[in-house]
């Protein structure tokens, strides 16, 4: 007969919180005294490790890339008349696809910024006063060409449901510094725009690894995590008892039947118990001070992007691996001329003061950022009359890096002279990838997980190459 059933389950419930069951509670009272900073499987990263961490600003919807980096003057001659057959044929389009096609000069102006020169719209000054900080990129690509497929690319490598994204593979394989919050961790703010782009959780999922590598999303308003509060009458201390003796009961079912699941559900039991106590005290922002907050231009507890960008610096500060930040209302399909100064006001400054906070606490040299949306936008107009905007593009996008020796003040790649296609030192999403595993010290093609009988990589099979051109 075995230990769980010579004993009653009331009895060894009466036992669990002593013997295993205290030195359990004691660990999740005082996480420093027997929990150390989990870690990956990868042990000792085969690279030197430029990033200790990663912070990944998503504009989910697709910016306009050709109104805020890629200033084409040939394009701005070319207003209003019909875009040469040469660059389209043949070639897919998203809504436009079988319709007249014209050019659409950019919309607003550009200004050399820093002491790079760099050219940057007039709807970003806050981020132009860090040129001299950031790397542009204005010849990415993508596969996809509509948004849901485009969001799993951007985060999984891989346009269909169900893959692990980085958050995922990286807290997999380096685990995380923090102690008492996860390591992977998601918030979404919302523009004052019209028709916010829609995004789901399976675009933070853990796919086939291991489920505790999920990000976790801090919702921007009410409880940050759901079921945070403890209930009416129930103490600290008691509910740490019962969670001790939940998972003493899991570890000895664990050692029957070895089941890596009840391995996952000990540890989740544990971060959850934790994180009632951290997570309010790292969403509570009152003790920054007025020039922190003047800096973000951001209201303690007010959910937006501001906001999340000063808890990403905070959950930087405590060991969180994997930091993604979404903002929505990208999706210019009209109104562009309208709305986009309006999306482009509410991240600008916020994007700015988190480089120049990480800078002066000494943590940019370590904290890879990365600013993308999920594609770009067409040098044609979508709508001829009124409100125009641009429709869904994958042949041509502009992203920005900075920090982990990234090199700063530096224009990589170009697109042709509409903007229609990268043309110059043309790079894709599993080139990104490829690159923020190298700055982690992860060699990219020889990271991998077997799954369905395949070594499944985040930077997949097709020659995926390390943009070296961008790093210092």
């Amino acid at each position: 007969m075995n230990t769980i059933a010579a004993q009653t389950r009331r009895a060894f419930l009466g036992r669990a919180s002593q013997g295993p069951g205290g030195i359990a509670l004691a660990s999740l009272l005082s996480p420093n005294l027997l929990q150390a900073a989990s870690r990956g499987v990868l042990g000792k990263v085969p690279l030197p490790q430029k990033a200790k961490r990663v912070i990944w600003l998503t504009m989910a919807g697709g910016l306009s890339q050709l109104e805020l980096f890629d200033y084409k003057p040939k394009l701005a001659e070319m207003d209003g008349k019909p875009m040469p057959e040469s660059f389209t044929k043949g070639r897919r389009l998203a809504q436009l696809q079988g319709q007249k096609l014209v050019c659409k000069g950019p919309m607003f102006g550009f200004a050399k910024r820093g002491k790079c020169q760099m050219e940057l719209s007039e709807l970003l000054p806050h981020l132009g006063s860090v040129a001299d900080d950031i790397c542009l990129v204005r010849s990415m690509t993508t596969d996809a060409i509509n948004h849901d497929p485009a969001h799993m690319f951007m985060n999984t490598g891989a346009q269909i449901a169900g893959r692990p994204s980085m958050g995922a593979w990286i807290t997999y394989g380096l685990g995380s510094e923090a102690e008492d919050l996860s390591g992977f961790v998601v918030m979404v703010s919302t523009g004052k725009g019209r028709t916010p782009q829609p995004i789901a959780a399976r675009q933070w999922s853990s796919g086939f690894l291991p489920s505790k590598h999920q990000g976790v999303q801090l919702r921007s308003r009410g409880d940050p995590v759901l079921h945070l509060t403890s209930p009416d009458g129930v103490t600290r201390e008691r509910q740490g008892s019962d969670v001790a003796a939940i998972n003493a009961l899991n570890k000895q079912h664990a050692s029957i039947c070895d089941d890596p699941k009840i391995a996952t559900r000990i540890a989740q039991y544990e971060m959850a118990f934790q994180m009632q106590a951290s997570v309010p005290e790292l969403m509570d922002t009152r003790g920054e001070g007025a020039k922190t907050l003047e800096l973000y231009g951001c209201t303690p507890g007010d959910g937006s992007f501001a906001s999340n960008c000063l808890l990403a610096r905070r959950l930087a500060e405590r060991g969180t691996r994997f930091i993604q930040l979404y903002h929505r209302d990208w999706d210019h399909h009209s109104l562009l001329h309208e709305e986009l100064p309006l999306r482009a006001k509410e991240v600008d400054r916020a994007c700015a003061a988190l480089i120049k906070d990480l800078k002066q606490r000494g943590m940019l040299d370590d904290t890879l950022i990365v600013w993308s949306g999920e594609f770009g936008r067409t040098p044609m107009a979508q709508g001829n009359k009124g409100p125009v905007g641009r429709d869904h593009h994958n042949k041509a996008m502009t992203m920005w890096l900075a920090g982990a020796s990234v090199q700063r003040g530096l224009v990589h790649g170009a697109t042709d002279d509409l903007g229609y296609a990268a043309q110059e030192n043309i790079v894709n999403v599993h080139d990104l990838h490829a690159t923020m595993l190298n700055q982690l010290g992860i060699k990219h093609d020889a990271f991998s997980f077997k799954f369905q009988g395949l070594d499944a990589r985040l930077s997949g099979v097709e020659g995926a190459k390390v943009i070296k051109e961008i790093l210092a």
